[in-house]
Formats: C-alpha cells, structure tokens, sequence
C-alpha cells in the first residue's frame, strides 16, 4: 500500500514538474520588442509595453527592448533596429530573433525582416500600421505643406521625440516627425509595402500567408474599440482621433489596415494604448487582459519551434 502511494506521488510530481517545465520553456530564438511612434523603451521605470517583458521572462524568454528613434521614417527605424539585432544577435549567439512590434513598430520590423530574413523567425505587428493610418492621413492633410504651421509643428514634435529619447536613453538616435508622419499616412504605406510586402494580404482586410516567401512567420492583432476604462485617461483623446475612421478601429489604426500574415484576432476591446497594456494596466475589465495575449503567443512560437 505504502509503495503504491509513493508511486502515485511520484507520478503527479513528475506531472507537475512537466507541466511547470513546459510553461516555463523559453522560445528558441530571443525577443525583440519595437515601440511605436513616440515611444520609448522605459522611462523611470515605467515601460513603453508595460509589464510585459517581465510576464514573458517570467516564461523563460529573452526579451531585448529595441532601440530606435521615437519619431522618424520607417525605412531609418528599421536601419537602427536591423543593428540592435545584429547586437542580440552577437550577444546571445542566436542565429535569429523573434520580432515584436506595436503601431509604427510593426512595419519598422517589417523592414528588417525583408531586408534580412535570415535575421529573422517571426513577425508580430500589434495595432500595426500595415496599410496606413486615416488619421495620419488627417492630420497630414490639415497642415499644409511647406508651411510656417508645418514647421512650427516639425520643431515641436521633433523636439519631444527627442527629450523622449533622452530620457528613455537613446539620445543618439535622430528625429524626423515630419517623415514618421508621412510615413504612417496610407500613402507612405503602400509605397512602403511596394518593396517590403512580405506577409501583406493581397487585398485590403484579407488574411497574409502564416510564413511568407522569406521564410519568416506574419502575425498580428489588434484592438478594435476606443473607451475601454472609465480611469483610463487615454481613452478620451482616442476616442475623438477614432472618429475620423469610418470603420473598426483602436483610436489611430483600422482593424483591417493592422492584418498582417496569420490575424489572430482584430477586434479585441482594447484601444491602441491598451494594446501594449497601457495606460498603467488600466485596461478592460471584460476582455482578455493584453498580457495574457502576449503569454499565448510566446507558446505558440514556442509550438511551432520558432
């Protein structure tokens, strides 16, 4: 009876320490996350994707915060971030990286995956800005260009890009507002997607190839409502920048312009800040919390080896 028991504890320890083994297993490649216009890696402790990586690591990842420039073209980002990698790359002897990136940050991801796949695993795009952004297209067309209001408002924004990245700690890293803003209108992103279309659906709000002819997994998601929290004072502003889409969309990004590779879901209650769980974790209390979000997908890059 006593050697029954023994061999039945023993049974369910092993079981359990399998089951923590494998909730702990760490990807095969490391994590790269990329923030979007005007963000930052973390500043005074506070991250850009708030609580996140320290949820991932938790799970046995490496997770590296990109640094690139908060305001600048996508194509000049993506330079930056192919050279972070490089880093990680030699850091950590991996051959290749998993990339993750939020609005701007997912074509700036785009961008080194078609120029050096062999770099790369995988893409994630999060309420990224894939087929271009109306209010970019707003905001584009209400100042004129060639202006004193368009220089004024160059001067202004690069100038914040620029305390953010001095705060944050990639003072080194040029600003071009102008050019992060024509580079998010939709015009900029189809031109943009004419040389690095890897993982774009052929029609607008269709579904792209799950790995594309790199070789390199597309995936993405995205939230599709604006007021998701009463104390979240995100929501307000977001809620006034959605009402120039005439469609779904998080505040800034369409649901549709954000499909990219394998869309795992576009319509989640979560506005574009929420996303990346701000402002602070003040996110809907009746959808799957975005950290969870992330914990799912790092196992299903682990699943598929990547």
């Amino acid at each position: 009876m006593k050697a029954w028991i023994c061999t039945s504890l023993l049974i369910i320890l092993g079981l359990f320490n399998s089951a923590r083994a494998e909730e702990t297993q760490a990807t095969r490649y490391p994590i790269v996350m990329v923030h979007g216009l005007f963000g930052f890696n973390d500043i005074w402790g506070i991250d850009y994707f708030y609580r996140i990586p320290q949820a991932l690591e938790q799970q046995g990842a490496k997770v590296y915060l990109a640094s690139v420039s908060p305001a600048n073209a996508t194509e000049v980002r993506g330079e930056q971030l192919r050279t972070f990698v490089q880093a990680v790359l030699a850091q950590t002897g991996a051959e290749k990286v998993n990339l993750i990136g939020h609005s701007h940050g997912g074509p700036t991801a785009r961008y080194v995956a078609s120029v050096s796949p062999e770099m790369v695993a995988s893409v994630t795009s999060i309420g990224g800005v894939n087929w271009g952004s109306r209010f970019a297209d707003f905001t584009r067309a209400a100042v004129p260009a060639d202006s004193a209001t368009e220089w004024l408002i160059r001067q202004g924004a690069d100038l914040l890009a620029g305390v953010i990245a001095g705060v944050s700690g990639s003072g080194e890293l040029p600003s071009d507002s102008l050019a992060a803003m024509e580079a998010l209108t939709t015009r900029g992103s189809l031109l943009f997607n004419q040389s690095y279309g890897e993982g774009m659906p052929q029609e607008y709000c269709g579904q792209g190839a799950d790995v594309a002819d790199n070789g390199v997994y597309y995936f993405s998601w995205s939230g599709a409502a604006n007021l998701t929290h009463a104390l979240d004072a995100s929501d307000y502003p977001l809620s006034l920048t959605g009402l120039v889409f005439n469609e779904a969309n998080d505040g800034l990004v369409s649901s549709c312009s954000s499909h990219l590779g394998k869309v795992i879901n576009d319509s989640y209650q979560m506005n574009h800040l929420d996303e990346v769980n701000q402002t602070f974790g003040l996110v809907s209390w009746f959808e799957t919390n975005p950290v969870t979000l992330y914990r799912q997908h790092l196992k299903r890059l682990q699943q598929l080896g990547l």
